[in-house]
């Protein structure tokens, strides 16, 4: 019998593995059952609070307590959205804003910042709900439930300045998921060390391939990273077998030296996806552990989570490309020209749209920008079939896999030549003396600009570059800095190097 609701996961596991730890923090656990309980809990007592299918915000960090109320309201016949209580108040005004919920729930430490964000609605405590299972109302409630109700909401940047929320349902995540843990050999055994917050989708990964399981998650702090050496510690100590993590993660990681301090020995699944991975690292972490699997994973928020992967089954050198791979089951990957024309000559660049079950709903109390962003195939003039255009770039390479070619917004035209900024990065990536880079362009002195990480040499820089690419994609400012700065998904922040930069040519300008 087909699954409709994550639940099921959930229910399964604790049947299951009833004192298995299913999740822990730095404070505090919880095993499979707790998890259950206190989740049907939270349920009953938000089921005379709202309706079914509404938003419930959680405004809190990621914690085994955050992971119980999403479950809880769940239970209640609602989606959760993690806002989290570190975001500037503008941007948590501007959610809300999206979601106008009827509840927030919260610690009382952050009830100002609610409050100074605008928001007017009930705000409870977590440590408030309490009370007794109402079984009855919670079947009523699951007994109308969908496999295309929402799950949760995951906002991302707008390009009018407003965030939109992603929805995703039950449906997609299940289909997702359950390939996932397939193709990856993900089992009750495993124990996921979780880097990313949980309001970015490589969590729903982690989350959601415990529940399925019976795995274990160990909820990493985000203010551990500043210490390598204590992420070090949580992953041997906890015996962690499986890393979904950032691209970025991994890098700083590895910059910082953790893995010189100690192996964490359990380690044998190491996937990343957000950016491209420079090989360079790669290899260093493969030079660690030679037997592990190691997975390219790639996919935007709006296909639920991930729409390609590649398993690595080979080495790579500095030079090479890493592939994204072939789609996951029940998706198609395909190209389209910008005339809605399927591309699928080899090496040649277009942008990637999918189609299939994984795809969001649309983006919360947003017609306009969801109409934009997920179309009627142009390809099918049939019968409705939604895609959802990425507005990535790739290309089919001579071994009939996906190749990531950059993004549509970070190509430029400079001296005459279309160039992919990405394309810029990943060959200053290769150089020997350059831990990681990011490009951007300055329209107004027609000017690539590049951040980078590594030797204070340019010169040497420069020439490296110009055995590796024509002279017109050779950056014409270089800045050298200790670390480039990160957004809280763990990315580089392209928009914080963009100030960055404008500040120190307003200073050189005397303004």
């Amino acid at each position: 019998m087909k699954k409709i609701n994550v639940l099921e996961y959930l229910e399964a596991s604790a049947k299951a593995y009833p004192e298995k730890i299913a999740a822990k923090d730095d404070k505090t656990c919880c095993t499979y059952r707790e998890l259950e309980k206190r989740a049907k809990q939270i349920g009953t007592w938000l089921s005379k609070e709202t309706q079914p299918h509404k938003p419930v915000a959680v405004f809190m960090e990621k914690s085994v307590a955050a992971l119980q109320l999403f479950m809880g309201i769940v239970y209640a016949g609602d989606f959760y959205v993690l806002i989290d209580p570190n975001f500037p108040t503008w941007r948590i005004e501007q959610i809300l804003g999206v979601l106008n919920p009827d509840i927030v729930i919260t610690y009382p430490e952050y009830k100002d910042k609610l409050k100074e964000a605008g928001y007017g609605g009930k705000i409870a405590e977590v440590l408030e709900i309490q009370g007794d299972i109402d079984v009855m109302a919670l079947e009523n409630i699951r007994n109308q439930a969908l496999d295309t109700d929402p799950l949760y909401s995951i906002f991302t940047s707008g390009s009018t300045g407003i965030p939109k929320g992603v929805l995703i349902s039950h449906r997609s995540v299940i289909d997702f998921i359950d390939c996932f843990t397939e193709l990856f050999h993900i089992e009750e055994k495993d124990v996921i060390g979780n880097q990313a917050p949980f309001d970015f989708d490589v969590s729903v990964k982690d989350i959601y391939s415990c529940l399925k399981t019976g795995a274990t998650l160990i909820i990493i702090p985000k203010s551990s990273f500043m210490f390598p050496n204590a992420v070090i510690d949580m992953l041997e100590d906890n015996h962690v077998t499986t890393l979904i993590w950032a691209v970025s993660a991994l890098c700083l990681l590895n910059r910082l030296h953790g893995l010189k301090y100690k192996v964490p020995s359990c380690i044998n699944k190491i996937m990343f996806s957000g950016e491209l991975m420079p090989i360079k690292q790669l290899n260093q972490w493969r030079s660690y552990y030679p037997h592990a699997m190691f997975v390219n994973l790639y996919g935007p928020t709006e296909i639920t989570c991930n729409c390609t992967y590649y398993i690595l089954d080979r080495e790579f050198s500095e030079d090479d490309k890493l592939p994204m791979g072939t789609a996951f089951p029940n998706e198609r990957v395909f190209l389209l020209d910008d005339c809605g024309q399927e591309v699928t000559e080899k090496n040649k660049a277009a942008e990637i749209c999918v189609a299939g079950t994984a795809l969001a709903l649309g983006y919360y109390n947003n017609p306009k920008m969801t109409e934009k962003a997920f179309t009627q195939n142009p390809l099918n003039k049939n019968y409705p079939e939604i895609i959802y255009h990425t507005g990535d770039l790739a290309y089919i390479g001579e071994d009939e896999k996906f190749y990531f070619a950059g993004r549509k917004d970070f190509q430029i035209k400079h001296m005459g030549h279309r160039i992919e900024l990405e394309e810029i990065e990943a060959v200053l990536g290769s150089l020997k003396d350059i831990e990681h880079a990011c490009c951007f362009f300055d329209e107004q002195k027609n000017k690539v600009v590049a951040y980078y990480v590594g030797t204070d040499d340019k010169r040497a820089i420069i020439d490296n570059m110009k055995t590796k690419v024509p002279d017109f994609m050779v950056p014409n400012v270089f800045v050298n800095v200790e670390e480039l700065p990160l957004n809280k998904n763990g990315k580089t922040d392209r928009n914080r190097l963009k100030e960055m930069y404008r500040e120190g040519r307003a200073e050189k300008n005397g303004k």
